[in-house]
């Protein structure tokens, strides 16, 4: 009884004070030990993660479902610029040395973007194009014998030659096709002289001692837009005029000259059939006449 009334106010404020202090080192020990738990559990999961990252079972069974998801494997070829951003995407998910799970659903969705991304209608108003094919002579029987990191180092050059020399002309690269390209252009002329400066851009470049020569094929008409790609017969023709092309040597149809200043350039007619291709189409050898 006379302790309690030996008791000031000033007493109960620094009880009061004390147990405050006390709940607010409770609860920071609360808080520190459940940090501790979650950092420990963020641990685990991470290495759970990373483990089931790299484990061949998970791999196969995501790769399976990018084999069974819509659309095509995003434009993973190294060699080639990449036209769209989707792939330049997909180059940063799939540019690593070893497969993991993450890497094959990241392409999954990739894959899966583009084609919704890419379901457009076709043009059903074409307008004329000079299409331009280009690839090179026996490249695949030195291939063989070069060793992976070779052709790739030369294909990587040739294709980053050909695309800026396209560009530079006013053209656009539609698509790599390994050792060679297909690029339209508004205009004819731009295509033929942009064919002879690619084949004199690649014929400076060599690898281990190997000095590529590539060919070309033009062809004027009016194939159909389908969003980045260009489909039809005239892309059908272009191509089988630029595989009958020999090392260095540019062709183009009449149709491609038609379009052109044919007094501009030195043409030799060729003899020319190749299926799929109109029986009576007429292809010359052009080369540029510079002033």
């Amino acid at each position: 009884m006379s302790d309690d009334v030996s008791r000031t106010p000033e007493d109960d404020a620094r009880d009061r004070e004390q147990e405050a202090r006390e709940r607010e080192r409770e609860a920071r020990e609360r808080a520190r030990r459940a940090g501790k738990a979650i950092a420990t559990g963020l641990v685990r999961a991470k290495d759970w993660a990373s483990r089931m990252n790299h484990t061949e079972t998970v791999i196969r069974a995501a790769r399976s479902a990018r084999t069974r998801a819509p659309g095509d494997l995003p434009v993973m070829d190294f060699s080639a610029p990449a036209m769209r951003y989707s792939d330049r995407l997909a180059r940063l998910i799939g540019g690593g040395d070893e497969p993991t799970a993450m890497r094959e659903l990241g392409l999954t969705a990739v894959q899966m973007w583009q084609t919704l991304g890419g379901r457009r209608q076709v043009d059903d108003d074409p307008r004329p194009v000079t299409i331009l094919f280009t690839d090179l002579v026996n490249f695949s029987t030195w291939a063989l014998d070069a060793g992976d990191d070779k052709v790739l180092d030369l294909v990587r050059k040739v294709n980053a030659a050909t695309t800026e020399v396209v560009r530079n002309r006013g053209g656009r690269v539609v698509k790599s096709l390994g050792d060679g390209v297909m690029a339209v252009f508004l205009d004819g002329a731009d295509a033929i002289e942009a064919a002879h400066e690619a084949g004199l851009a690649v014929s400076a470049i060599t690898v281990d001692g190997y000095r590529p020569a590539l060919r070309a094929g033009l062809h004027t008409g009016t194939p159909r837009r389908d969003g980045d790609d260009y489909l039809g017969v005239d892309v059908n023709i272009a191509a089988r005029v630029a595989d009958a092309a020999g090392a260095g040597e540019v062709l183009a149809t009449s149709a491609t000259l038609d379009a052109t200043d044919a007094d501009k350039y030195v043409r030799r007619r060729r003899r020319f059939r190749a299926k799929g291709t109109p029986s009576d189409l007429v292809v010359y050898a052009v080369v540029p006449r510079y002033e």
